[in-house]
This record gives structure tokens, sequence and C-alpha cells, in this order.
């Protein structure tokens, strides 16, 4: 009877041991994983830091105030000059503009912020007048060289049964002013079954010299290589293209939100290049018989872009920050790590 209790007591007392080992090491790989919690937040924090401090910096750095000064004193010049000239028709000994040209000694904080304001109209393209942007003014965003982006717009013709695919047959391509930079009809691979002249404006005689395709598919790579792509369903130009363009480089005019609002359609239609071209430019294209045009359907999409260019920019870098920056890891979706089947085979052991 005495042993009988005796090996009762050593039992739970074995199981009490047990559990006990058990409870430590749970313990203590809990506080190991709170400290290394700890630690990445830590570190987190450092990063966001510097990244705003980097910020900062480049938003306060110092303007360069020599070139506003020269600014200023080119403004004066002209200004001088054209004094100069109406004094001349007045007086007969005075001197030629070209002799006398006067050169302002200091500028005061006056002129600087008007050679200022001045320099940034000229330079943008925007003045005060509401009116559709040309293809000729220069990028208001500060963050996109206008050197980097271009205009992409193709023509595509039927080969095949029915004419139901599609070949590419005429490509243009502008640069941000809306100089012409490739402009070329393309020899389609397969025999061309439907011109599609209605909306492509493609001819026979269209082709007759034309160039092959895989010649004018390197030249067109080669211009769009590191470029801002902007079109209008661009996607299927580079669908009979053949190429893949990163997306973080593609300008679509047919699926920016921000065309469609300030249209004033819902969000998620997407708009034909004629309607949006006939509300935000007042412009009339793919009109008549003669077809399309890819210039001018190229130009059309270029000054849409224009139009929402700052904001659109801004939008995409907002959203690269965003998805760039650190987040705070959710420790709720690593809670099922707390199960048996992921502890070490030693501690599921001692508490079974």
């Amino acid at each position: 009877m005495m042993a009988e209790e005796s090996k009762k007591n050593k039992a739970s007392s074995w199981g009490l041991l047990n559990n006990y080992q058990y409870l430590c090491k749970k313990a203590t790989m809990l506080n190991a994983m709170e400290n290394t919690r700890a630690k990445k937040k830590c570190h987190q924090k450092i990063i966001i830091a510097s990244m705003k401090r980097k910020r900062t910096d480049n938003h306060y750095k110092p303007l360069d105030t020599s070139k506003l000064v020269k600014k200023t004193k080119s403004s004066n010049t002209l200004q001088e000059s054209q004094n100069s000239l109406s004094s001349e028709d007045k007086c007969t000994d005075a001197s030629k503009p070209g002799d006398s040209v006067f050169v302002p000694k200091a500028c005061d904080h006056h002129s600087l912020v008007t050679a200022l304001r001045d320099s940034w109209e000229v330079d943008s393209g925007f003045s005060s007048e509401a009116s559709p942007p040309a293809s000729g003014r220069s990028s208001p965003c500060l963050s996109l060289c206008s050197t980097m982006v271009v205009a992409l717009d193709c023509e595509m013709v039927g080969t095949g049964p029915g004419g139901r695919c599609s070949e590419l047959a005429r490509c243009s391509i502008l640069d941000y002013h809306g100089n012409v930079l490739y402009d070329k009809y393309v020899q389609p691979c397969q025999p061309v079954t439907d011109y599609r002249t209605r909306w492509s404006g493609i001819r026979s005689y269209h082709l007759h010299n034309a160039q092959p395709f895989a010649q004018a598919r390197e030249e067109i790579l080669s211009i769009l290589e590191g470029k801002v792509v902007v079109g209008h369903s661009v996607y299927n130009d580079f669908e009979v293209l053949d190429i893949l363009h990163p997306c973080h480089m593609v300008r679509d005019t047919c699926t920016a939100r921000l065309l469609s609002r300030l249209a004033g359609f819902p969000r998620e239609r997407c708009l034909s290049l004629k309607i949006l071209a006939s509300k935000l430019l007042n412009r009339r294209i793919q009109v008549g018989k003669r077809g399309h045009c890819s210039v001018e359907d190229a130009q059309a999409a270029l000054d849409l872009y224009k139009l929402v260019e700052g904001e659109w920019e801004q939008e995409l870098q907002n959203k690269l920050r965003d998805d760039n920056a650190p987040h705070k890891p959710s420790f709720a979706s690593s809670n099922h790590y707390m199960q048996d089947e992921y502890w070490p085979d030693d501690v599921t052991a001692d508490s079974q």
C-alpha cells in the first residue's frame, strides 16, 4: 500500500517537474522573441529618422543666388536696351542700344522674387491664362526630366483569316516638346488581309517600301529604352511591338483616373482618346474618312498627360515611397508560431 502511494507521489512530482521545465523554456523563448521585436522596432525607427532627415535636407537646400542675380541682371539689361531704343528716336545725340548696357550693382529682395517668378513662368510654360497645354512647353514637374518622356502611338493592320491578327503598320514617337523622333511605315510579317483604313489610315501603297518589322523594332527599342512612355491604350502598342516596358515607366492616359475625373466621368471608366481630346483639349481628332494619324494621336496623349502631369507624378512618387518604406510588423500574424508544431522536439517531448 505504501509502495503504491510512493509511486503515485513520484509520478506526480515528475509531472510537475516536466511542466515546470516546459514553462521555463517557453518563458525563455517568449523573452527572446520580445527582445528581437524590440531590436527590430529600434532599427526601423533609426531608418525612418534617417529618411526624414534626408528628405528635410533636400527640401531646405540653399538656393543658388548667383543664378538668380544673373537672371535679374539679364532682365534689367533687356529693359534698359528697350529704353535706349525709345530714347534714340527722341534725341539725335543718343548712343546706340548696344553701346550702353546698364548692369545693376546690387539686387534687392523684390528683384530676386520677380526674377524667380518670371523665370518659372517661362520655364514651366504655364501662365495665369487657362488654356490647354501645347506640346512645345517644358515640364512643370521638377522630379521628371523632360528628356525622359516620349509619346508613342502605333497603327495596326489585320493579317490572317478575316484580318483578326493585329500587326504593326506604322509607328510614331514624339519627344516631350512634340518633335517627331520616329515616324515610319512598317511591313507586317504576314500578308495583310485587312488594312482597317477607317481606323488605321493605312492603304496598300503605304507599305510598298515599308521597313521590315525586325529592323523597325530594333530602332524603336533603342528610342524607348530608359524612357517614360506616354500613350493611350499603350499596352496594345507594346503587344504589337512585342516588347515589355517597365510598368513604372508607363503613363497610359486610357486608365488615368485623374483625366476621367477632370473630364467629368466616373473614375473607373476608360475613355477614348477622341472623347478626352474633345473634352479637355477642345481638339477634334480622328475625324473624316482618312482614318487615324499616329502622330496626331501621340501628340493628343502627350498633351493630356501634361494636363495632370504634376499631380500624376506626385501620386506615383507617394505610392513608391509608401511601398518602399519599412512597415511596422504585425505580431498578430505570427501568433500561429506559438502552436506546438513549431516548438523544439525536446520541449514537446517533456510536456507529454
